[in-house]
């Protein structure tokens, strides 16, 4: 084997390795303690798997204060067996499709004349838009949420921590 072969070889075995090394957007949720309502929410909701397959993927992840401004009893009754339907709607809400950094949506804001609409992994409509340099999201039914931290990169999209959970209609 010459001297080449030898170095591509261990680029490839390391780009390999390093592949499968990298945390996913449900291992950036897990490594937060500001996030365990969420990840409770996506294993109830049979979500983990599919949210550590390949994406790219663009998650705006409600931290457990955004889900203690739900009305009392509703995140307990979501993680029944019998709400995982209503469960599953309301988390693939707050995935995209894609890998939308942070200069990604202010630049399609920006494009949009101040708004900009992305489809969500459950069919509905998210609005993003500025607000005192922060991004604002408003959800189907006028709700709004704040962007509070930015660009958690994973290996197979991105995470942005949001400060409400959005809700589809």
């Amino acid at each position: 084997m010459n001297i080449k072969s030898f170095f591509l070889t261990v680029i490839a075995v390391v780009s390999f390795a390093t592949g499968f090394s990298q945390k996913t957007v449900v291992d950036v949720a897990i490594g937060s303690k500001a996030h365990t309502t969420l990840v409770a929410a996506v294993v109830a909701a049979g979500l983990a798997e599919t949210l550590q397959g390949a994406g790219p993927f663009t998650v705006f992840a409600p931290t457990n204060d955004a889900f203690g401004k739900l009305p009392a009893g509703t995140v307990e009754s979501l993680l029944k067996p019998e709400s995982k339907a209503a469960l599953v709607k309301i988390l693939t809400y707050h995935v995209v499709a894609g890998n939308l950094d942070a200069a990604a949506v202010v630049k399609a804001i920006k494009a949009g004349k101040g708004k900009a609409k992305v489809t969500t992994v459950s069919g509905g409509t998210l609005t993003a838009s500025m607000k005192d340099g922060k991004v604002i999201l408003t959800d189907e039914n006028g709700g709004v949420s704040t962007v509070v931290a930015t660009d958690l990169k994973a290996g197979n999209g991105v995470v942005h921590v949001i400060d409400s959970v959005v809700l589809p209609k």
